[in-house]
């Protein structure tokens, strides 16, 4: 949690940063085919650690009209303050909007199909938002000494999400590739959401065979995944490699289930190769900062000069003369 500061820069001038949390932040969690409390405590327990005042969170109900019950469990831990049930596009409307039932947020987070990602793209600069999140992915990176059934089973992981989703390998070994390919084939079938994964897999699944695992890094930086898994004896010694990555699990004993649910690190992250520029959600999101200055007479004597010639430089004389002016003598008598 990042803290206010305020410092004297030199003699009669002081600068700062204050940091406030958001008033009122919207957590879009989805409803459709699966429920995720785990997106509730993810998006809701940093904005409630920011010190968010109301945390208002959106999400369509069930066949049956409600709420599924770990969801709401996970709203009660997390802080959320208010629950509407509703989803899809006009959940996301209706948070950048505000409508008779629904207040108008500062922010909205949380993952949601195409639709919902559409919606916060245009209400975007109504209010702010986390990220266009896309379909889920990974990107393994193994070495030839892997388990073949384990770095299958971690590729559909997050094929089983979307039928949409990626499932990516890169290795240097041929012999591990095949091994991979084979291990695929026999897992989906043993899969409750087999029809999902089979189509993620087939359709957007790749095994990439790079001649070391330097260059198998340099694949993964152009990809930029969302989870990235280095199933390497010493990841560590890679780790600095990495240059885009939402997520990164190193070693061979730390699946990106960990990262969904227990380790720590936060799973609302860039997709769609965004991981160029964006980062996982955290704290930061849910605070802004004001700036702030303060000059005594001296110190702005010394400088106002500069400042004037700057104005002036820009054609803008009536900014040169609100410095000038503090200084000529017959109009500081008045």
């Amino acid at each position: 949690k990042r803290q206010s500061f305020i410092m004297e820069e030199k003699e009669g001038v002081i600068l700062g940063q204050k940091i406030m949390p958001l008033a009122r932040v919207g957590i879009y969690v989805p409803g459709g085919t699966a429920a995720y409390p785990s997106t509730v405590l993810m998006n809701a327990i940093p904005a409630h650690i920011a010190g968010v005042g109301e945390i208002v969170m959106v999400t369509p109900p069930g066949k049956d009209g409600k709420v599924n019950p770990a969801i709401l469990a996970a709203a009660k831990i997390a802080g959320v303050t208010q629950i509407y049930k509703v989803g899809g596009a006009q959940a996301i409307a209706a948070l950048a909007y505000g409508t008779e039932s629904v207040p108008q947020v500062d922010k909205i987070v949380g993952p949601g199909n195409a639709y919902v990602a559409e919606a916060k793209k245009q209400v975007f600069g109504q209010v702010n938002i986390d990220m266009i999140a896309g379909p889920s992915e990974v990107l393994v990176i193994a070495d030839g000494k892997s388990n073949p059934a384990f770095v299958a089973a971690d590729l559909l992981s997050q094929a089983e999400h979307d039928k949409m989703a990626s499932a990516v390998l890169v290795t240097e070994s041929r012999q591990l590739a095949q091994a991979v390919a084979q291990e695929l084939e026999r897992q989906i079938p043993l899969l409750e959401r087999e029809e999902i994964a089979r189509v993620s897999i087939d359709n957007n699944g790749k095994i990439i065979v790079a001649p070391d695992l330097e260059q198998a890094i340099d694949v993964a930086n152009r990809i930029a995944p969302e989870h990235l898994e280095l199933c390497v004896d010493s990841p560590f010694d890679y780790l600095s490699q990495i240059k885009n990555a939402g997520s990164i699990f190193l070693g061979r004993w730390n699946p990106e289930p960990m990262g969904d649910y227990f380790a720590g690190p936060n799973h609302t992250l860039p997709t769609s190769g965004t991981a160029r520029f964006y980062s996982p959600l955290s704290v930061d999101d849910f605070i802004k900062k004001s700036q702030f200055s303060y000059y005594t007479r001296p110190a702005l004597e010394k400088e106002y000069r500069q400042v004037s010639l700057f104005a002036k430089k820009e054609g803008l004389t009536a900014h040169a003369r609100a410095v000038d002016i503090r200084f000529d003598e017959k109009e500081a008598g008045k």
